[in-house]
């Protein structure tokens, strides 16, 4: 109800303005000064300029401090403040160029308004202005892309040897995560094994999955190097965890990979903030369809102890009544691959998400 009362404040607000406009306009006419080339609307037009930029300016700086602790939220992994470095090395360069262009830009307006009694300078060129702003963003954008470079590498590189390996998956609108079993690695997947029973399309007859498990939360070990294998089923999704600062998009047919350390545990976290209802979150940052939204999964951080005997207590998949489809059901879904496949890239993203709205 607020709402709808604040917007027919704003609508009857535009509707007085503008009949003050218009009576304006009218007295202009009435008094022969409509044909007046510069008139006082035209100083009053330069002063708004920088009203709206003192005004606008003063809400962005107050905006930014006031929902700080929103948007900023705690560091929980090993490399994270390399990350949160880069993050605001690009910040303040961003903000720094917007401030000075638009401050420019609206000072400029009411410094410069049109006088008759004054003309224009013509300035063609300057040389030495002109390398000097294509040398100095060139030499700020080239640092900022090899420190981002460093910090790709850092998250992207070869996971050490000990490393806790799980694999998420995402699809229309959920996510999977899967853990190898004692034999620490996972089983091989197919998409013809894709069912409402096999998610994931593990392939049974691979021994490797038979100890493989699929829980309802994602655990994660801490201080101990995990390393996340990610796929995607249907279209583009982004796998984004930010306390950890990680994020890597979930591309179909193109598995990508990440790892990290995590270095509080929910515990500790739920402490730190003071909120006992507090909980890491596996979220996706892709505009993925209609329910985007749904896509969060809760993720826990457990001492290295806990996390075994959690390990140790989950169910097998094959245990849980996974099947494969029957060798009717496997030639249809290679039938209607090939189909895709031969149709182009639109018919294979209508087929996916027709695959997964039956599942």
């Amino acid at each position: 109800m607020f709402g709808i009362l604040i917007a027919i404040g704003v609508i009857v607000l535009l509707a007085i303005l503008m009949l003050l406009y218009r009576v304006y306009t009218l007295v202009s006419v009435a008094r022969g000064t409509d044909k007046i080339r510069v008139s006082a609307s035209n100083k009053v037009n330069a002063i708004l300029f920088l009203v709206f930029m003192i005004g606008c300016g003063g809400l962005f700086i107050w905006y930014s401090f006031d929902a700080f602790d929103n948007y900023q939220q705690p560091v929980a992994a090993a490399h994270a403040d390399d990350y949160e470095s880069l993050f605001w090395a690009t910040m303040w360069v961003s903000v720094a160029a917007f401030l000075i262009t638009n401050i420019a830009l609206f000072y400029f307006a009411f410094r410069y308004q049109y006088r008759e009694d004054r003309k224009a300078l013509f300035y063609p060129d300057n040389t030495k202005l002109e390398i000097a702003w294509t040398i100095i963003p060139a030499i700020v954008l080239v640092s900022l892309v090899f420190g981002g470079f460093k910090v790709w590498n850092q998250m992207t590189e070869a996971a050490p040897d000990e490393a806790e390996v799980i694999e998420i998956m995402g699809y229309q609108f959920a996510w999977e995560a899967r853990y190898p079993g004692a034999d620490r690695k996972l089983g091989n997947y197919d998409f013809r094994f894709i069912s409402p029973e096999n998610p994931m399309g593990l392939i049974a007859e691979d021994p490797a999955t038979h100890d493989d498990f699929i829980p309802l939360e994602i655990h994660l070990p801490k201080g101990v190097p995990v390393e996340i294998k990610i796929r995607a089923r249907d279209v583009l999704h982004s796998v984004s965890l930010p306390h950890f600062r990680q994020k890597m998009d979930a591309v179909p047919g193109m598995p990508t990979r990440m790892w990290f350390i995590p270095t509080k545990t929910t515990a500790e976290m739920r402490e730190e903030l003071n909120d006992p209802d507090f909980n890491y979150e596996l979220a996706c940052q892709q505009i993925c369809g209609r329910g985007h939204f749904s896509m969060r999964k809760i993720v826990v951080v457990d001492e290295p102890a806990d996390y075994e005997k959690w390990k140790r207590e989950q169910e097998p998949w094959l245990e849980r009544g996974a099947q494969e489809p029957s060798e009717g059901e496997l030639d249809t879904n290679i039938q209607t691959q090939e189909a895709v496949d031969a149709a182009g890239p639109e018919t294979e993203t209508v087929e996916a998400a027709t695959t997964t709205t039956q599942q």
